[in-house]
Formats: structure tokens, sequence, C-alpha cells
């Protein structure tokens, strides 16, 4: 499955603007990740692209990820795509564990990205300047974007080996690189604006 077909099938699945943006904040981060592991980019990107595109109509466990999966295996996707997707639902792990670096960079990155994001939201100057200390601090806070399990975040940095302040650099990083496809740059000051 290339990024063409990717984009397809998760806009035939998602018209919700949020997990659209979600997808493509995935995706950007499991690019910056797979430079670190040596990996395929293209692949990685891929795997963030449609983890969640068949969320919207069936939300509820199992049936997130395992109707995803079925989709994807009639298409003849890539089983390492297919095992990749399941994997970064706790629900399927006795059969997809979180073995292998692809599997463990969704997880990684899925409860992440999600944070950051919200995260970005209530910053004037949503993702530029965005520090980890900035992160952790809303971690704290149990009612900030509730949904998200923090324990999921933690789990995901020793999963890769990072400390937790590293991992959420690092998506930071991925995140600014496409923060006007996620709607997170940043408005322009006068003090931003180009000299004539």
């Amino acid at each position: 499955m290339n990024r063409d077909q990717a984009w397809k099938l998760l806009n035939e699945h998602t018209r919700s603007e949020s997990l659209i943006k979600h997808a493509l904040a995935v995706e950007a981060a499991m690019r910056h990740y797979a430079s670190r592991f040596n990996a395929d980019p293209a692949l990685w990107g891929v795997v963030g692209l449609i983890h969640d595109f068949d969320y919207e109509r069936w939300p509820h466990p199992p049936d997130h990820t395992r109707q995803g999966a079925r989709i994807l295996r009639e298409q003849g996707v890539d089983e390492e795509i297919v095992g990749a997707m399941l994997a970064h639902a706790e629900w399927n792990q006795a059969d997809y564990p979180l073995d292998r670096p692809l599997r463990q960079a969704l997880f990684a990155v899925d409860e992440l990205c999600g944070f950051i994001t919200a995260v970005a939201y209530v910053r004037p100057e949503r993702l530029r300047g965005m520090t980890a200390g900035s992160v952790r601090k809303k971690m704290k806070q149990k009612s900030f974007a509730a949904s998200v399990k923090r324990e999921d975040i933690v789990r995901g940095a020793e999963l890769l080996g990072l400390s937790v302040e590293e991992h959420i650099t690092q998506v930071i990083t991925a995140l600014q690189s496409v923060a006007e496809s996620l709607g997170l740059a940043s408005p322009l000051t006068a003090s931003d604006a180009p000299e004539h």
C-alpha cells in the first residue's frame, strides 16, 4: 500500500476533520521515528495514516482495528501493515504483541500525538516554541484531555528506549514539520512578517 492508496482509504472511511488531522499527525511522527530506526519512512507513514481509518464506523473494541484489518486483508495489504494496526490496540496485543519497532512506534506516538495536539490548541503559538516541559505540565492535570491515557505515553517512551521528555520532544518536532496541515501553525505576528 502506498501513501496515495492509504490517503484514499482514510478519506473513504473518515469524515471527521479531527480524525483526519490525527492520522496526519501520527503519519508525521511515524515517518520521523522511521529515520531513527533506519526503517522505511514510506511504510511507517502509511501505517500511521491508516491506523484508525475504521474508527469512525466501528469505534468500539474489538471492532475498531479488526474491521479495518478485514478490509485491509481483502485489499491484499501487506500483513506487516495489518499487524501494526492491530497491535496498537490493547485488545489485540495477545495475538499482535508490541514486539518490533514498527508496532512499538505506532503505540508510542498514537496517544502522544493526540495529547500534543490538545496542548497546541490551548496555546496562542500553537506548536511553535512548544517544549516537553509544557506538555509534561499538562499531563499532570488529570482533567486536561482526560481521555488520553498518560500511562500509554510513558509506556511508549519505554518501548522506544527513550525518556518521556525525549519522546515528547521527538513527537513535537515531527508535528511541527506538518503544523500547517494540522491547522496548528501559529498565526503570524507583526514581528514574524517578512520585510518588504
